[in-house]
């Protein structure tokens, strides 16, 4: 039976070594204070939350409260245009598209109601200059109307153009779903099926998923569930410059354009609450700056999951909570990163 081992052997450093991922080293960091900010800040985050900070190549902070765990799924809303920015550039890496292509060239229809000229890179923007659907609620209620995002999209192409496009930024889900069915023209494949194949499954995120159970049109503007767990292993690769597990999912050049910022505070005609002073890259908000680079990014999601890359201190920090997201947990984020800079170094020059 001898000749089992070797099998048996890389099975048993296999779940080791994924034990590890999720086991905080602590040793030469003190989050006293961070634990004291997270009882003070309690009832703006909810009884139910984990917060996770991965610095290098450990996870250095990790708590669990109420019903969540790092397993827990649970709906992430914008959080989800990360993930399809990410994917987005996957298909730039391999060649396919350009981010100055024009998206007519694959939706035809934006051609019938003279949108030719909005490119891919106005998508991951938010700055199509295509009117928006209104609010969360009016959001959610048209699109019950699709069952398809190749229907959703048309739609866009009929409705009418609010500003010039690439010089007015407005938050909503209209670019990065146009985005997100470009890629299924591209692929021939459904949107959920496809982020699932070329980033989903790479990066180990098998609870992470697009598929809408309740047969509408798939959402790449907000549209996953995810965990904590799962979410932290896109934030890792991100943090690394899209290398994950030493596998490149990504391209050093591919995560530096998206780190690109590509608004101006003048330009911005609506953020929500959460965001609001803060500039925009592609598919993420740009936290911190540093002549006239982006050094921090987020993309929080309404339901109050809030996913960020530090690059000048090299951490990548997540809270996942079940709670709606609103202006006071906004402000309540950035104070936790605050203590947890004290106890990172700042690495840019």
């Amino acid at each position: 039976m001898s000749y089992k081992l070797p099998s048996i052997c890389m099975k048993v450093i296999a779940v080791t070594c994924f034990l590890l991922f999720l086991q905080p080293v602590t040793a030469q960091y003190n989050w006293g204070d961070l634990d004291a900010q997270l009882e003070a800040k309690q009832k703006i985050l909810g009884t139910d939350f984990v917060i996770m900070v991965w610095k290098g190549d450990s996870l250095v902070y990790k708590k669990e409260r109420g019903t969540f765990n790092a397993k827990t799924q649970a709906p992430i809303a914008s959080c989800s245009k990360w993930l399809t920015a990410a994917l987005v550039m996957q298909f730039v890496d391999e060649g396919k598209i350009s981010l100055d292509d024009k998206v007519s060239t694959y939706i035809p229809e934006l051609n019938k109601y003279f949108k030719g000229y909005i490119t891919l890179r106005d998508c991951l923007s938010h700055m199509t200059g295509i009117e928006d659907e209104g609010g969360f609620l009016k959001k959610a209620f048209q699109r019950k109307k699709f069952s398809t995002l190749e229907e959703e999209v048309n739609s866009f192409a009929a409705r009418e153009i609010r500003a010039k496009t690439g010089t007015d930024f407005w938050y909503g889900n209209i670019g990065l779903n146009m985005a997100g069915r470009v890629l299924e023209v591209v692929s021939k494949r459904k949107f959920d099926v496809l982020i699932r194949t070329k980033l989903l499954i790479p990066l180990g995120m098998r609870k992470t998923t697009f598929t809408n159970l309740e047969g509408g049109a798939v959402n790449p503007s907000g549209g996953a569930q995810s965990t904590a767990e799962d979410y932290m292993k896109f934030l890792v690769m991100l943090l690394n410059k899209g290398k994950y597990n030493g596998v490149q999912l990504l391209s050093e050049n591919a995560v530096n354009e998206m780190m690109q910022i590509r608004t101006s505070p003048s330009m911005i005609k609506y953020a929500p609450p959460a965001a609001r002073g803060f500039n925009y890259a592609s598919g993420a908000w740009v936290v911190e700056e540093k002549d006239g680079e982006a050094t921090a990014l987020a993309s929080p999601g309404l339901f109050g999951t809030w996913p960020l890359v530090d690059y000048c201190r090299g951490y990548a920090y997540l809270v996942f909570v079940k709670n709606l997201l609103g202006e006071q947990r906004a402000e309540a984020h950035l104070q936790l990163k605050e203590v947890i800079d004290e106890q990172i170094k700042n690495d840019c020059k």
